[in-house]
Parts: structure tokens; sequence; C-alpha cells
């Protein structure tokens, strides 16, 4: 059980894997100042950037789980970094289904929704891991404009234009699920530039080191087609942000 290599390579030197840069994710940290000790379970957590600085800037504790081993072992290195490893620990495995032994103070999926099928189950997954009084983070894209056709929706990484929500849609359907929102943090042009334009980098880097992989013809055309693609539809229709939900 591993994520397939190529999402490791595109996103190699990404220590946030959405569109959300440091500075965005200590202003979501800021706004929410959570009191020291509060416990946090992150699934799908990648690198672990958010447990890591928040437990060095916020003193909390937690756990991360992912189904990649690169970036489980990343995610142990950067607490080392950080001087945080006695209070956050990373755990390889599926992150759906995954309940915390116990209760949290907060339970955060930050863009990887697909584990509960979409937000709806990924909140009720969230639900099962929270202590009373607690707080649901979830990271989700949403439709910034309405996308005119098919070839645009499929380039925003969506099967049917029902796949996202506008932005007021995906509020409303957080209260439908019998939440508050009281926080959330919008990325912006900037934010989705450096999440997507450091994919090519990363790519073009590995394709001079890598010039005979398997992989190395679908990485060569999707670089090819990647920066006219992001800036002609991603960048302008879809948004993204993270929201932080409290039970009614």
């Amino acid at each position: 059980m591993d994520l397939p290599r190529i999402f490791t390579i595109r996103e190699s030197s990404h220590r946030i894997h959405n569109p959300f840069t440091s500075e965005k994710l200590a202003t979501l940290g800021e706004a929410l100042s959570p009191a020291p000790g509060t416990r946090m379970l992150d699934l799908a957590c990648g690198t672990g950037e958010m447990l890591c600085t928040w437990a060095r800037d916020h003193q909390i504790t937690g756990t991360g789980v992912d189904i990649s081993t690169v970036s489980i072992a990343t995610a142990r290195t950067r607490a080392v970094e950080l001087g945080v490893a006695d209070r956050v620990d990373f755990a390889h495995g599926d992150a759906s289904g995954h309940v915390s032994d116990e209760p949290v103070g907060i339970a955060a999926c930050i863009g990887a929704t697909w584990i509960g099928n979409g937000p709806a189950g990924t909140v009720e997954l969230l639900r099962r891991s929270l202590a009373p009084g607690g707080m649901i983070l979830i990271g989700e894209p949403y439709w910034r404009l309405d996308p005119p056709d098919q070839t645009t929706i499929e380039a925003c990484h969506a099967t049917t234009k029902d796949d996202f929500r506008p932005l007021p849609e995906l509020l409303e359907q957080f209260g439908e699920l019998g939440c508050d929102v009281v926080e959330m943090v919008l990325a912006d042009h900037d934010a989705w530039d450096r999440f997507a334009a450091a994919q090519w980098l990363n790519i073009r880097r590995w394709l001079d080191a890598n010039p005979d992989d398997e992989l190395a013809p679908v990485l060569r055309a999707e670089l090819t087609t990647a920066p006219a693609r992001h800036v002609r539809y991603q960048r302008e229709y879809l948004g993204w942000g993270v929201f932080a939900l409290m039970n009614r």
C-alpha cells in the first residue's frame, strides 16, 4: 500500500501538498490559535507540515496518517528538524476509516476528502475522532467561476461539474451537515502558482536525471502541456480553501 510514484515525483520538493503557502498555513494557525497541548489528528497528512509547524508554533500534539511511505518518512524528518518529534508522530496507512484511539481537539483532512468519498463522508469520518467542542478542518476545492464546458471541468481534475460546488454552496453544505463554519483561509492565484509551478520544476529535474525511466514519456508529455493548462483553466476556474467547522 503506497502512493503511486508519479505523485511523489511531481511533489518531491513540496512541504505543503495543496495550493496553500507556508504563510497561509501560519495564518490559519494564528486564526484558530489552538491551546497548548491540543491534540490533533491529520488524515492524509502528506509530509506533515501542518502538524510539525503548529507543534512548534502553538505547542499542539498529534498524529498524522498517510498512505505514502515517502511522505511519512519526510514528515518524521521534518519533526526532528523542527524539534517537535516528542510531540507529533506519523503512521503509514490508509486514512480512509481511520479513527483516533482517543478523542482529539482538532480532526483534519486537508485536500483529500476522497478518503470519505467527498466532504460529507469526510466530515462524518472526522467526527468519529472529535472530542466534544472540538474542531474539524476540511481542505476542499470549489468553483471560482462557472466552468463553461467539459474540457474546463476535466482540466480542473473533475469528472463532472457536480464534483465541486461554488463557494456559497460549499459553505451551505457544511451547514446541512450540522456544522457551523467558524473560520476559513482561501488559496489565491499566487498560492496556486507556487503549488503548480513547483511541480513543473520537479518534473524537469527528474526527467534530466531519469531519461530512460518508464515514466519519462508520461511526465514529458505532462510538462509540455501543464503550464498553459494551469493558467487557462485551473488558476482561473478552481478555488481551494481550508474551512474550520464545529458541530452545532
